[in-house]
């Protein structure tokens, strides 16, 4: 589908515009077109798939199990589609939204390769008029912001940047065709998650890797492999209970075995043990080897000494495997890293570990990245240097609430929202995953599926009760925006510069912007609201919204 309006767009005027055709975005207008309302979705990219649509980098997979990152609103879905891996690569997570949005029949919905530019709110009408980057005015009672929390790609400010004569890559925004680095002298700058999975594939091909860290991270072996016929199975058949023990009883919305008690009710040989057998088994659920382990720092402390014993063992040179150790945040309080073969890749000949902890990198040059007082030569760069999350692909649109305020001059000091679904001031205007909710500390699908759920309901609830216009309460929002910190404060998360916190983008306000409180805790919080007749929200009636 090409940039211009789709068929569906052409009556320009809707019940709900949804902005973004990521997985929120696709089962957004799945539930809402069920529902009876007219509903359109217009997206940036040139395909559905959200995150994994633009993150097309070398070794780029989920780090969630693919039979946990995937639809459960349909039962005949998650029965039909085979995941070839424990750990789904971005390739085959894209066929399957592909898949979803053409056995749903989602694409006469979906404007590709369109941008919202402006969203702005009229009172007297009780309507949005949304300018999209071909020039068409839309109407739409509702607008849904599935905008995604790891989609607006960061581009560090570095001296010299645009002056370098070779290709530069974003993690975040690669290329469609296949970039082949062999025989090349290749820079990364940047050690996240991102660059954990593409520096191993890169240094295969590449002549030399410089790998540019100013932050090591903590690391977990994925252990991925091909899924059985057997495994898969075994799955399908436990699915409902699976599911159901994921959304109301986990704090991130996977399903794995909950740990009845601390690191210190082990002793010292059973706690390695039980550490051990976590590394073995792979994957993020390393963090709740014990229930105490981002609440207590010298609880915290055995985790991550056990990682960094692990990172001593297998990197060979022991200056390169000290400065690969991270030391100066409690482990899982920035995005645990799933890899495979990350620290061993240091083993290599042709890859050089650059620290740049203290002075970071002074320039670019055409040909090379100076740092430390020394120029290294590359012919390709990469920055794997992560996101403006949970909040940059918001940011760029102009979206005007009540009296002309903008969204950011709101948030200029720091994301307010009332359970991470909506902003005072901004009528009839939902966000997906928003800043208040458990969003990125979660399985995504999970967090996404509930709040696509929730909003569905709601619309269906103002319909049924006549009511157009709703917003919450500035009380109601915030008392949420301090439970949101007070549970944070009650954790270790707000002692690391993570993203969590907006750390890595220059001048952006320090605020702990998921909510902490876990999953199921959150979801009970929402359905109790909802029970009580939407609580700290104002409805307001007047005619019947334009549905169908």
């Amino acid at each position: 589908m090409s940039g211009e309006a789709s068929v569906s767009d052409r009556g320009a005027t809707f019940d709900v515009v949804v902005v973004g055709a990521g997985f929120a975005g696709m089962y957004m207008l799945h539930r809402l077109r069920g529902l009876g309302f007219s509903v359109h979705v217009y997206e940036q990219g040139g395909g559905v798939g959200g995150t994994w649509y633009w993150n097309r980098y070398p070794g780029a997979r989920c780090d969630v199990e693919s039979m946990q990152y995937s639809y459960s609103f349909s039962q005949e879905l998650q029965q039909e589609w085979d995941w070839s891996e424990r750990y789904a690569s971005q390739p085959e997570i894209l066929e399957y939204a592909n898949h979803v949005a053409d056995r749903f029949g989602l694409r006469e919905a979906i404007s590709l390769n369109t941008r919202i530019e402006r969203a702005e709110f009229d009172a007297a009408t009780g309507t949005w008029t949304i300018a999209t980057s071909t020039g068409r005015l839309v109407r739409a009672s509702f607008i849904v912001l599935a905008t995604g929390c790891l989609s607006n790609a960061r581009i560090p400010d570095i001296k010299g940047l645009s002056d370098f004569k070779g290709p530069i890559y974003h993690t975040g925004h690669w290329p469609h065709q296949k970039v082949d680095f062999t025989d090349k002298r290749v820079a990364v700058i940047g050690t996240g998650s991102s660059a954990i999975q593409a520096i191993p594939v890169i240094a295969a091909q590449a002549q030399h890797l410089y790998v540019f860290q100013r932050t090591p991270n903590f690391s977990i072996p994925a252990r991925n492999a091909p899924l059985s016929d057997d495994a898969r199975d075994a799955f399908r058949k436990d699915y409902a209970e699976i599911r159901r023990f994921a959304r109301e009883n986990t704090r991130n919305g996977i399903y794995t075995e909950l740990p009845d008690r601390g690191a210190f009710d082990d002793g010292e040989n059973a706690r390695r043990a039980r550490y051990e057998d976590r590394w073995l088994k792979g994957g993020l659920t390393f963090m709740v080897a014990y229930n105490n382990l981002v609440l207590d720092k010298d609880a915290n402390e055995t985790a991550a000494d056990f990682v960094r014993s692990k990172i001593a063992e297998i990197v060979k040179d022991g200056e390169t495997a000290k400065r690969l150790q991270p030391d100066n945040h409690p482990i899982g309080t920035k995005r645990i890293c799933v890899d495979t073969d990350y620290y061993a890749t240091f083993n290599r000949p042709n890859v050089t570990l650059v620290d740049i902890r203290a002075a970071g990198i002074e320039e670019v040059q055409p040909n090379a990245v100076r740092a430390g007082g020394a120029d290294y030569e590359i012919d390709a760069l990469v920055l794997a240097t992560g996101f403006d999350a949970m909040t940059g692909s918001v940011a760029k649109i102009d979206i005007r609430g009540r009296g002309g305020v903008t969204l950011n001059q709101k948030w200029a000091a720091g994301p307010k929202t009332y359970l991470g679904l909506m902003s005072e001031s901004f009528p009839n205007l939902f966000i997906i995953t928003g800043p208040g909710s458990p969003s990125v500390l979660s399985n995504m699908i999970v967090s996404i599926e509930q709040h696509v759920d929730w909003i569905a309901d709601c619309l269906a609830f103002m319909r049924k009760q006549n009511r157009r216009i709703i917003e919450p309460s500035c009380e109601a929002e915030e008392k949420w925006v301090a439970h949101v910190n007070e549970v944070a404060g009650m954790t270790l998360y707000p002692q690391a510069n993570s993203w969590y916190m907006g750390a890595n983008i220059p001048g952006k306000p320090r605020i702990f912007m998921p909510y902490i409180g876990g999953v199921g805790a959150y979801r009970r919080i929402c359905d109790e609201v909802a029970a009580e007749g939407y609580r700290g929200f104002a409805m307001t009636g007047g005619e019947r919204a334009g549905v169908a």
